[in-house]
């Protein structure tokens, strides 16, 4: 690692932290409520906005990692932050219009929060996994990192951040105009600081997409955990998006918005301990071992709803679900196909993102209870998929060691 992209890693871990607000801030019940008044909707429908941030990135990603092979990490995360600030800006015009179109205006804003978010992921994963090229897995987990804690203290700024409209309304366009400035800043600064990839550019040419896939070899293995890319997005979604809901309407948690905080909170460590334990133990094991602690947690919470079930529930999942899965799938692809970093992050993102957009959408119009059910199948079909894989790699190690 070369000391001098240090500060170039800071700034694209900062937007992740913003981004934890701009990617959980329409799951909380208290945002829910909130932008429903204004726009005289359902709480429930404001997932369909969540839904809808899936649904640009499915639009970009396509695009994003390939142009983030072709023209640079660099111009790849500029898009992002530009596109960010646009989205979070967006959502306090929004609730100002109110009945007047507000939710329609929203509605689009998240689609470019959602190419937002893809331009992010093309460029920042294969750029912090070039800088800190020693410990891949670590440097694409310290992604996760930045989100969690940004998402641990999102009910205190939730707090500190809300106010009275004129009509009696609480609204939080304190936070989304804040976070939208940030997006501003940190665009600017990325233009400021060196990355591996635009230095490199003078050694030598770089072989062509096209000329990469046509010697990339995919196997069943990698569909499959690109297809874990889906459901393992789907557990920690589902739940960031709908538990809440589910504690008020079956668990009788009247304020459950510190759920967000366990959540968090069992991600951060989780980060760190998952960290240690990837230098000892193979990553190809966490994608079925962390899929089935979901599962057990998700049964268990459907099963007793009760609030302290709630509680620990919103600390496994964020633990097993949310602590670093996406991650290591992400890392894992990005070393077997070394060339085209960029193409194959956005192949996993797609399929997060399709999962996002599907699997909100048809929440939004389902109850709590129905959407936990669903969660758990979701859940159940990435840990057999996670058996494939590993039981795949053991095979493999057997055949290599005969």
């Amino acid at each position: 690692m070369n000391k001098k992209y240090l500060p170039s890693a800071l700034i694209m871990y900062l937007n992740y932290f913003i981004h934890g607000v701009g990617c959980s801030v329409l799951g909380q019940a208290v945002i829910k409520e909130s932008l429903a008044a204004s726009w005289g909707v359902d709480a429930m429908k404001i997932t369909a906005i969540s839904a809808a941030l899936g649904l640009g990135r499915l639009v970009a990603l396509p695009f994003a990692g390939p142009l983030s092979d072709k023209l640079g990490r660099r111009i790849s995360t500029a898009i992002g932050s530009a596109s960010y600030a646009v989205y979070l800006i967006g959502l306090a015009l929004a609730f100002n219009a109110g009945t007047n179109g507000g939710y329609m205006i929203a509605y689009v804003c998240a689609v470019i929060g959602g190419i937002a978010n893809s331009f992010l992921d093309t460029g920042i994963y294969p750029a912090v996994n070039e800088i800190f090229y020693k410990y891949p897995a670590v440097a694409t987990m310290g992604v996760k990192f930045f989100i969690s804690i940004s998402q641990m203290l999102l009910p205190f700024l939730l707090g500190v951040s809300i106010a009275l409209t004129a009509n009696g309304l609480p609204s939080y366009n304190r936070l989304f105009i804040g976070c939208g400035i940030g997006y501003a800043i940190l665009f600017v600064l990325i233009f400021l600081f060196p990355l591996p990839d635009q230095d490199a550019k003078g050694s030598g040419e770089k072989e062509g997409l096209i000329a990469s896939l046509k010697h990339t070899r995919f196997t069943l293995e990698s569909a499959a955990m690109i297809i874990i890319g889906f459901t393992c997005t789907g557990t920690f979604q589902l739940w960031l998006n709908c538990a809440q809901n589910f504690a008020v309407t079956n668990a009788g948690w009247a304020d459950p918005s510190i759920m967000q905080t366990y959540y968090s909170a069992g991600t951060i460590i989780a980060l760190i301990v998952t960290s240690l334990l990837t230098r000892k133990i193979k990553d190809v094991r966490f994608i079925l071992v962390y899929p089935a602690i979901c599962l057990v947690m998700l049964i268990i919470v459907v099963i007793g709803q009760n609030p302290t079930l709630m509680a620990i529930g919103a600390f496994v999942i964020g633990w097993a679900g949310a602590g670093g899965l996406l991650q290591i799938v992400t890392s894992v692809c990005n070393l077997l196909f070394p060339r085209i970093k960029g193409t194959v992050t956005a192949l996993v993102m797609i399929a997060s993102s399709l999962c996002n957009y599907t699997l909100l959408s048809a929440a939004s119009g389902m109850t709590p209870s129905a959407v936990m059910v669903m969660n758990i199948i979701v859940t159940g079909i990435g840990v057999l998929l996670g058996l494939y894989v590993n039981l795949r790699y053991k095979n493999r190690m057997q055949n290599t060691n005969a």
